[in-house]
């Protein structure tokens, strides 16, 4: 019985996670343009896509700003957690790591209003009327990126061998070269998870952007909320199943050269 409750809980679980992505997917390619009717194949609604200016604008200005913050907040997370792996104070150390996690469990919306207001000061203080835009909502989202990156950086660093680092500087290293030659190679894995991390999370925002954009710079998400007060495009369902399957295809793709790297890593036995 306890089988059977658990196989049916597991099938529950998934259907609820993946019934509304399989149905935007083949309704994507309903061509009478309905969701309470599959009246025939088509890829007119790709095609509507690929023609709509608006849409491929908010999507270009979702990847930059994505690219843009996630690489900032990486390069200031794994200074900061150098910085915090060699300090020797404890208190200090729990303290600003306290800190630092205030965006992260912080609610969106608490983020938002507080970096809307920090930028109306700031305007009021420069006399300018034209504040908002890409720039703001760049420091917003590296802002709320930046605990995601630390947490991904910082445990790579707690588990490096300091005496590689000290062996390089006794051999004529200075720390900056010690750094770049012994510790960054082995904190990569850390850096790249936390950059893809603060990728998804700067591509998924809504709430924090609605706060700090403007109509002169217009995200993905941004988009198809102003298409809720009308009817969405079915165009933009195309434009989901697109994602999806991209972000599939980069699954597939990271799972299979890893299952290949530890293959390749296994002892061969004779």
């Amino acid at each position: 019985m306890m089988k059977f409750l658990s196989k049916f809980y597991m099938v529950i679980v998934f259907a609820l996670l993946y019934a509304p992505i399989i149905v935007l997917v083949i309704f994507s390619f309903n061509d009478g343009g309905s969701l309470s009717e599959f009246s025939g194949f088509s890829f007119k609604w790709y095609a509507e896509l690929f023609e709509d200016e608006t849409a491929l604008n908010a999507l270009k200005n979702s990847l930059i700003l994505a690219i843009a913050s996630s690489l900032c907040a990486t390069v200031i997370a794994t200074f900061a957690a150098l910085g915090l792996h060699h300090m020797r104070k404890k208190y200090v150390k729990n303290a600003i790591k306290s800190v630092t996690n205030i965006p992260m469990v912080n609610p969106d919306i608490v983020t938002g209003v507080s970096m809307m207001l920090l930028f109306v000061a700031v305007a009021g203080i420069v006399k300018s009327k034209s504040f908002f835009g890409f720039w703001t909502m760049l420091i917003a989202h590296t802002t709320f990126n930046l605990p995601y990156v630390l947490l991904s950086v910082l445990p790579r660093f707690n588990q490096l061998d300091r005496s590689l680092s000290d062996a390089a500087m006794d051999l004529g290293c200075t720390p900056t070269k010690a750094f770049f030659k012994v510790e960054l190679p082995q904190i990569v894995p850390g850096i790249i998870s936390g950059v893809m991390l603060a990728f998804t999370m700067s591509l998924d925002d809504f709430v924090i952007s609605h706060f700090v954009s403007s109509p002169n710079f217009q995200t993905l998400p941004l988009y198809v909320y102003n298409q809720t007060a009308h009817n969405v495009k079915f165009s933009m369902y195309a434009l989901c199943a697109l994602i999806i399957a991209i972000i599939l295809a980069i699954l597939l793709v990271v799972n299979f050269t890893g299952s290949v790297n530890s293959k390749r890593k296994q002892p061969q036995r004779r």
